[in-house]
């Protein structure tokens, strides 16, 4: 499941190219970014086959089993679109069709529900819904604050510039004021001091009752 065509979302996807027949979910705007500039499809074509589906904006659909049916399958998922903005290698493409989104899955038993959004670069009203209506959250942790990089290069741009909303500015309250029992912080820059377990921000993610995401969590929903 694709959110959108940064090379740092979709590479490892290239790595799997021998592995089984591969089921891509990317809207549309995603997909002929990929193809276009890093002929996607031809490369897993060539290799073990790929299928893309589209996904639903607007009602939950469920996901296809690894037999390739959707009759009876117990995981539900919808996308929420977040930006028009291609990725900086695109930077010509015209804004047609939604090039980031973040995906809310269910499962269709519990009704427990998921929410994927590492890529956020403003708030919107679909996006909130999912916020308020998820039991669990994975957001986008880039950035602890707007200049982050400055620090490291003088003429580096700002996180909004590069299409994410900062944690000291805005996902901190939004995310600390949520029901959901797990809210965990994802795609976390190197710069960003939350990844040090002893450093005052992480202090004050834990205590807003976020977790800083680690490889190998796992929660029940």
């Amino acid at each position: 499941m694709l959110t959108n065509a940064d090379l740092d979302h979709v590479l490892g996807v290239l790595c799997l190219r021998e592995g089984a027949h591969t089921n891509l979910y990317a809207p549309g705007a995603v997909r002929q970014t990929l193809d276009r500039y890093l002929g996607f499809s031809d490369i897993l074509s060539t290799f073990s086959g790929v299928a893309w589906h589209e996904p639903s904006m607007d009602q939950f659909e469920p996901l296809e089993t690894t037999e390739g049916q959707k009759e009876g399958s117990r995981l539900m998922y919808r996308a929420i679109e977040l930006s028009r903005k291609p990725p900086p290698f695109a930077k010509h493409i015209p804004a047609q069709g939604a090039q980031s989104v973040a995906y809310q899955l269910m499962d269709a038993q519990t009704g427990g529900r998921l929410l994927v959004a590492p890529d956020v670069g403003a708030l919107n009203d679909d996006l909130l819904q999912a916020l308020s209506s998820s039991h669990a959250v994975l957001f986008d942790g880039t950035f602890w604050s707007a200049d982050e990089l400055t620090r490291f290069k003088s003429r580096a741009p700002k996180a909004s510039e590069m299409g994410h909303v900062t944690i000291q500015d805005c996902s901190l309250r939004l995310l600390g004021e949520l029901s959901a029992r797990h809210k965990i912080y994802i795609h976390i820059n190197n710069t960003n001091p939350i990844l040090a377990s002893n450093s005052p921000e992480r202090t004050v993610v834990e205590s807003a009752g976020i977790m800083v995401g680690t490889d190998g969590f796992e929660f029940e929903l």
